[in-house]
């Protein structure tokens, strides 16, 4: 019997350039994913602000005659309007019916690292509200 030589030249290479391909997209998943997180906690964190910046405009005239504290809706969702235009974000803000409640949403675009290669973009969004208080006052 004579026996049979297999060439095995070659095999390993063949399956490292695999798993190598396996691991880059794997990193460039990790990279991206990662990226949108950052980019959620930015459009968050705006949103935040700028309803902070909006419950800035209180309405003092309502103040001083009985001590309601209330925003005025129209100077409110400018402050939000032009926080978010410094920022480089678009957004939109409410205020509730009460004045008291400011409710923003802020729209915040991500290129990932990786999938923007190849023209993917990404539309994040945050929302965040504030309520006005007023120390030593019952709130409803």
């Amino acid at each position: 019997m004579e026996a049979v030589v297999r060439d095995d030249d070659g095999a390993v290479s063949v399956f490292f350039a695999g798993i190598a391909v396996c691991l880059i997209l794997l990193v460039g998943l990790v990279v991206d994913g990662g990226g949108r997180l950052r980019a959620a906690q930015r459009a968050d964190t705006l949103a935040a602000e700028a309803a902070r910046s909006a419950g800035q405009e209180i309405d003092i005239g309502q103040v001083v005659a009985d001590g309601t504290v209330r925003v005025l809706p129209e100077a409110a969702t400018a402050a939000v309007a032009s926080y978010l235009s410094v920022a480089g974000a678009s957004g939109t803000a409410t205020v509730s019916s009460d004045g008291r409640t400011i409710s923003v949403t802020v729209s915040v675009q991500y290129r990932p690292v990786f999938s923007g290669t190849l023209g993917v973009r990404t539309t994040v969004t945050g929302t965040a509200s504030a309520t006005l208080v007023r120390p030593g006052v019952p709130q409803p």
